[in-house]
C-alpha cells in the first residue's frame, strides 16, 4: 500500500473535566522522528506516546501538538504551601536578625527564598486521567492523519504507475531498435573490411570473430530482460498491502543501472535519445518516491 509521508490530523477527547486537543503533522524523513510538547508533568509518558505513534506510522518526521484544558471544578491544585515550615523559617530569620542586631524587618520575600516551603501536590491519579484523555485524542488524530496520507498515497501510486508504463513502452521501442542494429552493423563491418582487403583474401574466420564480438557489445537483451523484471516487481510493490517505500526506492536504483548500461552499449543516437527520456521519467518517479512511507 502506498502511503504518503505528508499528512495532518486532529483529535479531541474529554473525560472527568479534562479535555485534550491533539494535532499531528508529518513530513518526509528517512527515519521515524517524533517530536511532541508533552506537558512536563507527563514526561514519564513519553515512551508510551512513542509506542502509540509507532503503531500508526513507520517513517517520517512527526510533530505532535498537545493542549490540555480543565473545567472550573476540576482544575487541579498543583502547589500547596507548608505553612508550618514557612513559620519556622520566619522565626529563625527573626533570631538571626536579633543576633546580628539588624534593624531591617523580616519580609515575605525573605521567607519565599526558601522554595521547599511549597510542595507539588500532583498525584498519579491525575497523571493517569490526563494521559488517558491525551492518548484517546492522539489515537483519533493519528487515524485521521493516516486517512489523509492514504488518499494522497493513492494519487502518488496512480502517477507512478502511469510513468512506469510510459517507461515500459519506451523500453519496447529500444529493444526493437537494438535488435535491428546487429545485422545492420554486421553488414557495415563486412563492407568496411571488403574495402580494406579489395585485393587480398578475407579471413572469414577472423571476420566472424569480429562480428561476434561486435554483436556482444551491441546486444542489450540481457539488460532489457532485467529492466522488465524490475518493472514487474515495481507494479507488484504498488499493489502490495505492505508499506513498500524502501522496496520501490531500491527497484528504482536497479532500473537506473540497467538503463545506463543500455545507453552505453547501444552506441546509437536514436536509442541514446530514448534512454535520456527514460532517465528523465525515472527521476520524476524517484522524486515521488521520496514522499511515500
Amino acid at each position: 500500500m502506498i502511503i504518503s509521508m505528508t499528512g495532518f490530523g486532529k483529535g479531541e477527547a474529554s473525560s472527568n473535566g479534562v479535555s485534550a486537543s491533539v494535532e499531528v503533522r508529518t513530513v518526509n524523513s528517512r527515519y521515524l522522528e517524533i517530536f511532541s510538547n508533552l506537558p512536563k508533568k507527563l514526561y514519564q509518558r513519553d515512551f508510551e506516546l512513542r509506542e502509540l505513534v509507532k503503531k500508526h506510522v513507520s517513517r517520517g518526521k512527526i510533530n505532535i501538538g498537545i493542549n490540555l484544558e480543565y473545567s472550573a471544578d476540576s482544575s487541579p491544585t498543583l502547589v500547596k504551601a507548608n505553612l508550618q515550615l514557612a513559620k519556622a523559617y520566619y522565626d529563625e530569620l527573626q533570631e538571626v536578625k536579633k543576633h546580628l542586631k539588624l534593624k531591617d524587618s523580616v519580609r515575605l520575600e525573605d521567607v519565599l527564598r526558601f522554595s521547599d516551603i511549597f510542595k507539588n501536590t500532583e498525584s498519579s491519579d491525575n497523571d493517569e486521567k490526563e494521559w488517558s484523555v491525551i492518548a484517546q485524542a492522539l489515537t483519533t488524530a493519528l487515524k485521521r492523519m493516516n486517512d489523509m496520507r492514504t488518499k494522497e498515497g493513492g494519487e502518488l501510486a496512480r502517477d507512478m504507475r502511469s510513468r512506469v508504463k510510459s517507461l515500459e513502452s519506451t523500453l519496447a521501442s529500444v529493444e526493437k531498435m537494438a535488435s535491428e542494429r546487429v545485422p545492420q552493423e554486421r553488414q557495415k563491418l563486412r563492407e568496411k573490411v571488403a574495402k580494406l582487403f579489395e585485393s587480398d583474401e578475407i579471413d572469414e574466420q577472423r571476420l566472424e570473430l569480429e562480428i561476434v564480438l561486435l554483436a556482444d557489445k551491441l546486444d542489450v537483451a540481457e539488460e532489457c530482460v532485467r529492466l522488465k523484471s524490475h518493472i514487474k516487481f515495481f507494479f507488484e510493490a504498488l499493489d502490495s498491502k505492505e508499506q513498500t517505500g524502501r522496496t520501490i526506492n531500491f527497484l528504482l536504483q536497479e532500473m537506473h543501472r540497467e538503463i545506463n548500461t543500455i545507453g552505453s552499449k547501444a552506441n546509437d543516437a536514436k536509442i541514446a535519445q530514448l534512454v535520456v527520456g527514460m532517465k528523465e521519467e525515472l527521476e520524476r518517479i524517484r522524486e515521488q518516491v521520496q514522499n511515500i512511507e
